[in-house]
């Protein structure tokens, strides 16, 4: 089976370098339309420039592709929308998108401003919501879309001084579960990967031994996969230097209490047996937690 993207449109956030331009050469490889997506601004979000879509414009192009570069910020739904018009005008759909942009503000949390807070939660989450508003529709209409999310293995379980961007990231699983469930009869297929890769977001978290063995490349076949015709849906991938894993959330069997034994004590004493992983499911939707509740599941 060879997977290809010929007749396709893609929009690829964040893409003038690393891991967003390894989607974008590697889908217009396989044929497919890109827009390179990049404000081109600093890993902390400060500045603009549309040379760094344009370089990865200029290669696509130069290896025989079709592309082209936008400056849009992903916070700005206007310029997205314009963005979303333009594309549609140009090439009559919009087929996938993979919402890869990202800032990087660290701090522990007390030494953390709430501007540093709302300005990750901005772009990565908002920027994800802004950017997949701006084609929903269009997707719906086509019914068939593919909608890539990133999360991090920060917000799959956390790390140390990045409170604002392991929120950020988690809650962008959940956009994804319920987007999953309302674009189903559409054809609309939403999934996240959770890359570890050597890009200037991560280029002095990771010792350089490490880094050598993390390139985009590595992460790419994850991406692509997951917004091809035949991706699954609601899957979380993790990705890079040669793994790749499924991360998912889920539920214990826990414990069902009689009204009189509903009380704190009850909670301490049995937390071993509320934490059992024995017989954990992986919920559909989350009615399982309510019926789980009821002992219906």
């Amino acid at each position: 089976m060879t997977i290809r993207f010929d007749n396709r449109v893609a929009i690829v956030t964040g893409a003038g370098g690393g891991l967003g331009r390894a989607y974008a050469l590697e889908l217009a490889k396989r044929g497919a339309k890109v827009v390179v997506n990049d404000l081109g601004g600093a890993r902390d979000g400060s500045g603009s420039s549309i040379g760094a879509a344009q370089l990865v414009v200029d290669e696509i192009i130069a290896a025989g592709g079709e592309a082209i570069a936008n400056g849009a910020s992903v916070t700005d739904a206007a310029a997205v929308d314009k963005m979303v018009g333009f594309v549609k005008e140009r090439w009559g759909r919009i087929d996938i998108l993979i919402n890869n942009a990202g800032i990087l503000r660290d701090r522990t949390f007390v030494k953390m401003s709430l501007d540093d807070f709302r300005q990750v939660i901005d772009v990565h989450l908002m920027g994800s919501v802004v950017c997949t508003k701006a084609v929903w529709e269009t997707m719906r209409e086509q019914t068939f879309g593919r909608i890539l999310m990133t999360t991090s293995s920060t917000g799959l379980y956390g790390n140390f001084g990045q409170a604002n961007y392991g929120a950020a990231k988690l809650a962008l699983v959940g956009l994804m579960k319920t987007l999953s469930l309302e674009g189903a009869k559409y054809g609309i297929k939403v999934n996240t990967i959770a890359p570890v890769a050597a890009t200037r977001m991560t280029e002095d978290l990771m010792p350089p031994e490490l880094l050598a063995k993390m390139g985009p490349e590595t992460v790419a076949p994850a991406a692509l996969y997951l917004v091809s015709d035949d991706a699954p849906a609601n899957a979380v991938i993790n990705a890079g230097a040669g793994g790749f894993e499924r991360a998912y959330v889920t539920l214990t069997r826990g414990i069902h209490v009689a009204p009189e034994d509903m009380t704190p004590e009850t909670i301490a004493a049995r937390f071993a047996e509320i934490s059992d992983r024995t017989g954990e499911i992986v919920p559909d939707t989350g009615a399982a937690q309510g019926a789980m509740a009821l002992g219906a599941v």
